[in-house]
């Protein structure tokens, strides 16, 4: 079985969504920065403080490439399907959903969280600016793009559909499933 990567902004529903669709369909759902902390011993918040954030996508890159050849749903960061490298890694290796969720809905989410190093110390300004600008990204490096306004186990079991399309060779890149 090939990997489900998926990929949205902060605050979209990637961790949520992956965790009801690998119980849904029987399999491993792995959040990739949580990966990434164990894999270094310390927390995102400390990679940033102590390596910055090239440090931390360099990290995000190796563990892309390490699921690459498990199956199982991964629930990526959300900068780590920005870069045309990573963004290739995931879409040969597996199916790549974009959550599609509006800016306002992820910013309730994350605008608190300390854990999140980018939302903590950014204005709403500026996380509405790389919003903007990581949305065309996402469409670019997926195969589907999912609306993140249904609930989560709607949109899981809608991905879950996908990859039934998707494993049947019916994958059409960039499609808008809803």
């Amino acid at each position: 079985m090939k990997p489900i990567f998926l990929c949205g902004f902060m605050g979209c529903g990637k961790s949520t969504v992956g965790k009801i669709l690998a119980k849904k369909m029987g399999i491993s759902c792995v959040d990739l920065d949580t990966y990434i902390e164990k894999k270094a011993g310390m927390t995102i918040p400390e990679i940033f403080d102590k390596f910055g954030e090239e440090y931390f996508r360099k990290l995000e890159t190796e563990a892309l490439a390490a699921f690459a050849d498990m199956g199982g749903v991964v629930a990526t960061g959300g900068g780590a399907l920005l870069s045309e490298k990573n963004g290739e890694v995931a879409k040969r290796s597996g199916m790549v959903v974009f959550i599609d969720t509006f800016f306002n809905a992820c910013y309730e989410r994350i605008k608190d969280d300390p854990n999140r190093p980018i939302a903590f110390n950014s204005t709403k300004k500026q996380l509405k600016e790389r919003y903007d600008h990581r949305r065309p990204l996402y469409i670019a490096h997926s195969h589907y793009q999912i609306s993140g306004g249904y609930p989560p186990i709607v949109i899981a079991s809608k991905i879950q559909k996908l990859y039934k399309r998707f494993e049947n060779g019916q994958k059409q890149e960039n499609q808008f499933s809803d």
